[in-house]
């Protein structure tokens, strides 16, 4: 982004908006806010990249019936045992490692393995190594909210 020939502007970049505004009206931001939630837009809550205790995900694409985000797993961190009544997952690991636990079966997987679990399958997620775990997920489903997870056990005691 560049900006020439303005005064007094206030210009705030993220992975998925830009604002720009005169540095008298900056509080109106309120504003958008509002009208995203009246239209039932889910930007007003979050945003592409969304931050969790055991890392983030970056929702990088979206369509009908799939969802496409790159998950980073802190080193030593594990999301929740859980499962999905809507949706599958197909998972990709680009860097680190990964540890996939299916029930009572546990599978290491290096750089360009993958693994795929269907709805109602429970699984957990975890970083066994000493750098970040880069994955990308693909879901597919009917209903891909954040709603539709069930967790059985979670270090962070999420309900």
């Amino acid at each position: 982004m560049a900006v020439i020939g303005t005064n007094d502007l206030v210009i705030v970049s993220s992975k998925d908006a830009v604002m720009v505004a005169h540095e008298d009206s900056v509080q109106d931001v309120k504003i958008i806010t509002e009208l995203l939630k009246t239209r039932l837009r889910g930007e007003w809550e979050f945003g592409r990249e969304v931050y969790r205790p055991w890392g983030k995900y970056d929702s990088i694409g979206s369509d009908d019936g799939f969802q496409v985000k790159r998950l980073t797993v802190n080193p030593g961190a594990k999301l929740s045992v859980q499962m999905h009544h809507h949706r599958s997952e197909h998972w990709v690991v680009v860097s680190g490692q990964a540890r996939v636990h299916y029930g009572a079966e546990v599978h290491d997987l290096k750089v360009n393995e993958s693994t795929y679990h269907g709805k109602n399958v429970v699984h957990a997620l975890e970083n066994p190594g000493n750098n970040p775990l880069e994955l990308i997920e693909v879901q597919v489903g009917d209903y891909l909210g954040e709603d539709d997870i069930v967790r059985f056990s979670d270090d962070y005691c999420r309900a």
